[in-house]
């Protein structure tokens, strides 16, 4: 684990195990279906060590994290070089790192301006991706 909250993590199996089944994923994924994975691989972990974990990488720096439609957090491990932002569909989950410079410069010009240090944001951008959107047949209204 590597971060800010080195001090925070003591590893165990437990964690371990749920470290590496988080990296093993692609996508974000709740701390639910994360724990049904681990349980279904024959992982002896509780759903609590699940969530406590994931949190623990949250305040480290080691994962981002988004909401989905109904505000469950979901979580992908953070990519080395730091911070992203990315763009979930809202009908699949399929999540894209975008160029967040633009996003980057603003908070840090905000900061500046009103007097604040060592500012942490979300940006959540959702949306439909091409594979979900609706066909030409599916916007008539009655159909």
């Amino acid at each position: 684990m590597h971060g800010r909250d080195r001090g925070a993590w003591r590893t165990t199996p437990q964690r371990t195990a749920v470290l590496d089944a988080l990296r093993a994923r692609d996508v974000f994924v709740s701390a639910q279906s994360l724990h049904a994975t681990l349980v279904a691989g024959g992982t002896a972990v509780g759903l609590s060590t699940v969530y406590r974990t994931l949190r623990l990488l949250e305040a480290a720096g080691n994962v981002d994290v988004v909401r989905d439609g109904d505000g469950e957090r979901l979580y992908r491990p953070r990519a080395d070089d730091g911070h992203r932002h990315y763009l979930v569909c809202r009908e699949c989950g399929l999540s894209l790192a975008v160029d967040s410079e633009d996003v980057e410069e603003w908070v840090a010009r905000i900061a500046r301006d009103i007097g604040f240090h060592a500012v942490d944001h979300t940006v959540e951008l959702t949306g439909v991706c091409d594979d979900c959107r609706p066909g030409p047949t599916e916007h008539r209204t009655g159909v």
